[in-house]
């Protein structure tokens, strides 16, 4: 079947059958369609749209244009689980997420992105573990995800390669915002997973990809009926990404969040109330709760007991990384040589925040990358971050940035100042759950 013939019919409006989707699929992998047809095929589908069936024939085929993980010989005692997240400004929900699911009895083989616009990346903050190997080879996966129970990795070459290439042209022909495209990038890498149950994290709001509510309700119900219509058991949750998410932003400064998280030291109650409830869908869906309210008990028994943070302290170990990390990561996360407070110039309560703008000074800090290609400063973001509702006063610290030299500091600093609204009356905080959707 001619590449032309199949790029017409898309073109023209018309359905595109499974054997077209296979061929292009097939196309993008072994290179017999050049990178003209390929853009031209994805301009086709983002400007005439995608019908749910195509777009599970489209997620199928990229989920089998590579290797599938296959568990069943794996002897794992429990169900295969993950959550995943379109991305915000200090979301490090996953980084506590896999640890409490596995003290749970789940397992979690979590592949994860690195960072680029203004949102962060799950494996850049892993990064600033010493010795953390993100994408192990297939044994010591297997190795790692039956001792710890989960292991946070990036996708490696053998899986879904399709996506890859497509994404790549997606990049760069403006059709990246195909709520299809984007479902069949996301779900093949999980369906290749040989997941068992799923839960999609969907923000919305300024700091979020999907910025109108509108936007992340379509994706949200693009994600579920897809994977569900290929076989993989989804829910997911539309969230809040108006503000940023916990106190911190960055990448090391996160990681040292999450252990304050894990070790019950300090929960922003935003961050804690997102983690339970993601941890207690995915327990509920394994059947390793009955019902909400059980999981949500079975969650707050493993933060409570130790047992996630030593399910974190065995990933990280298994991976490569230090074996005291937890006890000494002080000692071994990179730390900026320039930490100063940003300080408020008014009275009154934090109203609003730009948290897309605040993500994008992270990356003026050095830590996120305008293009793929850039080198990440694991040491840089912001601590002690102010939330919507909070009271402050004149010379109150709205944050603390860590850069790395005072004159970037400075800059940075008093960049941040107006994109922190304060006002007179206590604003109305809007729930961090916005919508739950299981089919």
């Amino acid at each position: 079947m001619l590449a032309q013939e199949i790029i017409r019919s898309k073109r023209d409006g018309h359905r595109l059958e499974r054997p077209h989707i296979d061929a292009f699929v097939r196309g993008l992998v072994d290179g017999s369609w050049s990178e003209g047809q390929a853009a031209a095929m994805a301009m086709a589908m983002f400007l005439k749209g995608m019908s749910n069936q195509e777009t599970i024939d489209l997620t199928q085929a990229m989920t089998r244009s590579g290797l599938m993980m296959d568990w069943t010989r794996a002897d794992l005692p429990g169900p295969i689980l993950d959550k995943h997240s379109t991305g915000g400004v200090g979301d490090k929900v996953s980084l506590m997420l896999a640890p409490i699911v596995a003290a749970c009895g789940g397992y979690v083989p979590m592949i994860s992105g690195r960072g680029l616009g203004h949102t962060g990346g799950t494996l850049d903050k892993l990064a600033s573990i010493p010795g953390y190997q993100s994408t192990p080879d297939t044994q010591r996966l297997r190795r790692a995800l039956k001792g710890a129970g989960c292991v946070i990795m990036g996708q490696t070459a053998e899986l879904a390669p399709a996506d890859r290439r497509l994404y790549a042209i997606r990049d760069v022909t403006a059709t990246v915002e195909s709520v299809a495209l984007i479902t069949a990038s996301i779900l093949s890498k999980k369906l290749a997973a040989g997941l068992q149950g799923l839960v999609m994290d969907v923000k919305t709001g300024n700091g979020a990809f999907a910025a109108s509510f509108a936007m992340a309700d379509e994706l949200a119900s693009s994600l579920v009926q897809v994977a569900n219509g290929a076989g993989l058991p989804t829910r997911a949750l539309i969230t809040d990404m108006n503000q940023v998410l916990g106190d911190s932003c960055g990448n090391a400064v996160e990681v040292s969040e999450a252990l304050a998280f894990l070790q019950g030291q300090r929960r922003e109650p935003r961050l804690l109330e997102i983690t339970r409830m993601s941890s207690a869908e995915l327990l509920v869906m394994g059947r390793l709760a009955t019902d909400p309210t059980d999981a949500l008990k079975r969650v707050d028994t493993a933060l409570s007991s130790g047992r996630a943070m030593e399910h974190f302290a065995r990933m990280v170990m298994e991976l490569g990384g230090p074996k005291d990390f937890v006890e000494r990561s002080s000692h071994y996360l990179p730390c900026a040589p320039v930490q100063q407070p940003v300080k408020a110039t008014n009275s009154g309560w934090v109203s609003a925040m730009a948290t897309r703008d605040i993500g994008l000074l992270v990356i003026a800090l050095g830590g996120g990358r305008r293009q793929a290609s850039d080198a990440v400063d694991l040491r840089v973001g912001f601590t002690q971050f102010v939330q919507l509702g909070q009271r402050v006063e004149v010379g109150d610290v709205l944050a603390m940035v860590h850069a790395a030299d005072e004159s970037t500091a400075q800059a940075v600093g008093q960049a941040l100042v107006p994109l922190i609204q304060i006002s007179d009356s206590m604003p109305v905080i809007a729930p961090i759950l916005i919508k739950r959707l299981e089919n």
